[in-house]
């Protein structure tokens, strides 16, 4: 199994994860373009897709499927209402209604020797979810755009192998920015985003000793900076009621313009 975040912040985010025989993206919310730059970088293109999955109908996270779809031909999967709000967005142009196909939070979806299972999620869109991935006993989850941790979320979280868990905002920077009052509450109540804290005390919960690797992802670009996630990060799960320190971890953030660090295990 393996993971690339091809851009992962508050202006677009798209993620690959697969294996030698399948290839997966979750969102696409930046160009084609961007989108086959990152695959290259991995040795592959978008024709080699077996499937997208679509997290929820944010612009950051559909932006790019448009033309995407007209150049692949990968099927793209997402909750009932995420598919209607994309099929009826008309700045997307032109799609292929057979090519979505709905899905249901916790019901598990089979994508050649993958397993994916959509995690339903806290977020002001109609029907976000997450996703975990199965690949024999390999476990990895992509959780992005929590407003708040549920305990099924949590319970789901235990164990995996690789983990990209959103860690959006600084607190402080977010409350003496400049964005509006109305759009500070939204980011920091239960359906916007979590916080670096919130997602360092997370993570202090479900560290365990085959945690292999940690990104940290959707940051926003205004609330928030890449080192300032890292350090609130570490401080969380080195302080927190768990054996463990933040350097038995490899923890990266991932980056926003650009493809980071391929993992493979």
């Amino acid at each position: 199994m393996r993971m690339l975040s091809i851009a992962s912040g508050s202006s677009g985010n798209c993620i690959y994860i697969g294996n030698d025989h399948t290839h997966i993206l979750v969102d696409s919310g930046i160009s084609k373009k961007r989108i086959e730059a990152g695959l290259n970088t991995i040795g592959l293109t978008v024709a080699d897709l077996s499937a997208i999955f679509v997290t929820h109908e944010h612009k950051d996270h559909i932006g790019g499927i448009g033309v995407l779809t007209r150049k692949c031909q990968a099927p793209v999967y997402a909750t009932k209402e995420t598919v209607s709000c994309i099929l009826g967005d008309p700045s997307l142009g032109k799609l292929d209604h057979e090519q979505f196909v709905a899905i249901m939070p916790n019901e598990e979806i089979c994508i050649g020797d993958m397993i994916i299972e959509p995690m339903k999620i806290s977020h002001d869109a109609v029907n976000p979810v997450c996703y975990r991935f199965f690949d024999g006993n390999k476990k990895a989850a992509i959780a992005t755009d929590l407003g708040y941790v549920t305990e099924e979320n949590e319970e789901k979280l235990c164990g995996m192998d690789l983990l990209l868990l959103e860690s959006n905002h600084d607190i402080q920077m977010l409350q003496v920015g400049s964005y509006p009052y109305y759009l500070k509450q939204r980011i920091l109540g239960n359906q916007g985003h979590l916080s670096n804290e919130a997602a360092g005390r997370l993570l202090s919960r479900i560290a365990h000793d085959d945690l292999k690797k940690i990104y940290l992802g959707h940051l926003s670009q205004e609330n928030n900076l890449p080192q300032l996630a890292y350090e609130a990060v570490r401080l969380e799960i080195t302080m927190g009621n768990n054996p463990y320190q933040a350097s038995d971890f490899d923890i990266e953030v991932a980056k926003r313009s650009e493809p980071s660090t391929l993992f493979e295990f």
